[in-house]
């Protein structure tokens, strides 16, 4: 069985043009950006015999899931990154651009459980429950300390509809113009439990709650929840990111593809049907371009190519905008945290941090080190930080970032800290509300030009990593209809929520009131913090 199509016999299999197995005549096509989308489109494009040339502007492959390494005060070079990534069973177009290169994706390790604390130290954990909705949904509740059932039992289920049966588009027709902390009041979800949704799902986009529309919140839930089969866990590269997309790149290497980093695009012009695109001193010539940019190298490449589409396109590609700035910690500790610890925690009522990783538990590289040093690799994140340009603030956040892996993990407060390094980015899309209805397309009113990214607008129950590596497919796909040749077969979860789904959660209020008042009967699977 393929690792990459999972395992939920409801997946929803989207079946691609068909065509001609290679392009004839032979086309030549820039993809501009070498994270997941751009990798996707050029995959896509070079299996079907298309002279590809992927031009990145940063010195390493894979974008804001790249790497690249660091010097260790013990001579060694280590691996570093923007952070911690989750690959999810149900990103399953993702996984299919990685089973390109190793089809047995042995390089994804699964993850046991990825537990929350919130501020008042109560554990959610996702380990041993259901894969099914909504059973996965109705085991959580019951045993979750944080699902009191009074709070259940004043949810409005009519305004939960949207959130329990998910259908794309619709669900930015009925929500995209709420926030996600607005429609969390409407349906009256439990205060105590709204870590769930603010500090999972919302933090996840790197927004605020008041800037995320309500529609991405409640197709993450579907997406990871209540969607789909695959199950709550996921599974992390233990190889590091600066590694991880050599494979691909020797693959399409190998399929003629020329890849060049550290090449900006600067613009791009138009002569004919042809497409001139410069940069870094250079200009390629192309029959066709992918856009596989982040939003802010997308919104900068349209502003300085003047010529490049008509002024409503271009005003909606001017309109994207980013989340705030995050913050990544990374620290080499002289010793290890306790055994018991998680690969991921991840915290709610405890600002500014998100999440904590242990890296040795799965990164090859953080692994050897502490090996080699009898030490810890730690990891801290701080999403959507207010003021998080200014420098003052910067330092603030952290030392509150020390401050609170102290609370959560004690015994690193006697660690020694070998090293360190932080990093600030502020370059993730913004969805919010009302703005899906102006978000531009993979098609543009340009011939021979497409785009792709996870700031790109897509009619699918997708999400961050999967949006990208699915707007890359098919963008791809987009080209290759154009030249009469065959596209690629895409994968998503269900279309809309399990069937089952309504009639189990009505009996819901009646299992929390029967088990509410025993909460101690029904044990919290959580781990030591």
């Amino acid at each position: 069985m393929n690792p990459a199509l999972g395992t939920d016999p409801r997946r929803r299999t989207i079946a691609s043009q068909r065509g001609t197995a290679t392009v004839f005549p032979r086309r030549r096509v820039v993809v501009v950006g070498g994270g997941i989308a751009g990798l996707a489109a050029a995959t896509g494009l070079a299996e079907r015999g298309v002279t590809v040339e992927l031009l990145e502007a940063m010195p390493y492959l894979g974008g804001r899931v790249g790497g690249w390494t660091v010097p260790l005060p013990d001579g060694h070079h280590t691996g570093m990154s923007r952070g911690f990534h989750a690959f999810f069973r149900q990103y399953y177009n993702l996984r299919a651009l990685l089973s390109r290169a190793e089809s047995d994706l042995a390089v994804l390790r699964p993850v046991a459980d990825y537990p929350l604390v919130d501020g008042q130290g109560r554990v959610d954990s996702f380990r041993g429950l259901p894969k099914t909705p909504p059973w996965n949904a109705i085991a959580f509740a019951l045993r979750s300390p944080t699902f009191p059932a009074s709070g259940l039992l004043r949810v409005s289920a009519k305004d939960a509809l949207p959130l329990i049966d998910v259908r794309v588009p619709d669900v930015y027709h009925a929500l995209d113009d709420l926030d996600a902390r607005a429609f969390l009041d409407r349906i009256r979800f439990p205060d105590t439990a709204r870590h769930l949704a603010f500090d999972v799902f919302s933090r996840s986009f790197f927004a605020p709650a008041e800037q995320l529309s309500a529609a991405e919140l409640a197709l993450m839930f579907h997406l990871y929840f209540l969607g789909s089969a695959e199950g709550l866990v996921f599974d992390v590269p233990h190889r590091p990111f600066h590694e991880l997309w050599q494979p691909l790149a020797d693959y399409l290497t190998g399929r003629g593809a020329h890849l060049r980093t550290g090449r900006a695009v600067e613009r791009i012009e138009q002569d004919g049907r042809v497409f001139r695109v410069h940069g870094s001193g250079e200009t390629a010539h192309a029959d066709a371009v992918v856009l596989a940019t982040d939003v802010r190298g997308l919104r900068t490449l349209v502003a300085n190519s003047p010529a490049l589409g008509p002024p409503w396109w271009r005003e909606q590609v001017a309109k994207l905008t980013t989340a705030p700035p995050f913050c990544v910690l990374r620290a080499w500790l002289d010793r290890p945290v306790d055994p018991a610890r998680p690969a991921f925690l991840a915290t709610g009522g405890r600002p500014p941090l998100d999440n904590v990783s242990v890296l040795d538990r799965y990164d090859a590289d953080a692994a050897a080190w502490a090996t080699r040093e009898g030490g810890s690799v730690v990891e801290l994140h701080a999403y959507a930080v207010t003021g998080g340009d200014d420098p003052g603030v910067r330092q603030d956040i952290r030392a509150r970032l020390w401050q609170r892996l102290h609370e959560v993990y004690p015994e690193t407060r006697e660690a020694r800290t070998v090293t360190e390094q932080v990093l600030w980015r502020d370059d993730c899309p913004l969805f919010p509300p009302g703005s899906f209805v102006f978000r531009p397309g993979i098609s543009t009113p340009v011939p021979g030009l497409v785009l792709a990214g996870d700031g790109i607008r897509v009619d699918l129950p997708v999400a961050l990593m999967e949006r990208a590596a699915t707007t890359g497919w098919l963008a791809a796909n987009h080209l290759l209809a154009n030249w009469g040749a065959a596209g690629h077969d895409l994968v998503t979860v269900p279309g809309r929520g399990y069937n089952a789904a309504l009639r189990a959660l009505r009996t819901l209020g009646a299992l929390t009131a029967r088990f509410g008042s025993r909460r101690d009967a029904v044990p919290a699977a959580g781990v030591p913090v």
